[in-house]
């Protein structure tokens, strides 16, 4: 009889070295001038800051490549994510938003002067407007969509495994609905 054959375990990859960065300097400010404030919350909350500004940053360059920005592109987003026939009122695009009525205007005015919705009058309130996403746009947020994701997936590559990405995605769950 043969004994069993065992299937071989690849080698654990050795631990990712971190540098210090500049939170652990102000920190380290901090811990050096008052000792008795525990400095780990604004680690954890300089990092979220920083990390959300410098994706802010990246994300706006990749959607000006295809003439929007971060607003224009949350509005025509809600619009596809909405389904079929990726159309709203201003109101719920505002609620969804969370932009002033005068702010969405501007959004709105702007998106439909480059060809990627239209506004009608809404057929069950004479007074309401529906928003609708146009064939162009359609084409443009899911091209847009599609190069954002890529990016932030790439950042998220170069930083964490797979299953630390699922987990840190886990965790900061917990803390955003602990606020």
């Amino acid at each position: 009889m043969n004994p069993p054959q065992s299937t071989p375990v690849p080698p654990t990859p050795p631990p990712v070295e971190v540098s210090s960065d500049a939170v652990d300097a102000i920190t380290a400010q901090w811990a050096a001038v008052r000792p008795d404030l525990e400095t780990l919350p604004m680690a954890v909350f300089g990092r979220i800051y920083r990390i959300a500004r410098a994706m802010g940053d990246r994300m706006e360059k990749e959607y000006a490549r295809f003439g929007i920005g971060r607003g224009e592109f949350d509005v025509i987003a809600t619009l596809r994510r909405s389904g079929e026939p990726y159309t709203l009122s201003p109101r719920q695009l505002s609620a969804t938003l969370m932009l002033t009525t005068g702010g969405m205007t501007g959004r709105l005015d702007k998106l439909e002067r480059a060809g990627l919705l239209a506004r009608s009058p809404d057929p069950t309130d004479r007074r309401g407007l529906r928003v609708t996403l146009t064939e162009r746009g359609l084409r443009l947020v899911d091209e847009s969509a599609a190069a954002g994701l890529a990016v932030q997936a790439e950042v998220l590559r170069a930083g964490l495994t797979e299953p630390e990405s699922a987990q840190l995605s886990t965790l900061l769950r917990k803390l955003l609905a602990a606020l």
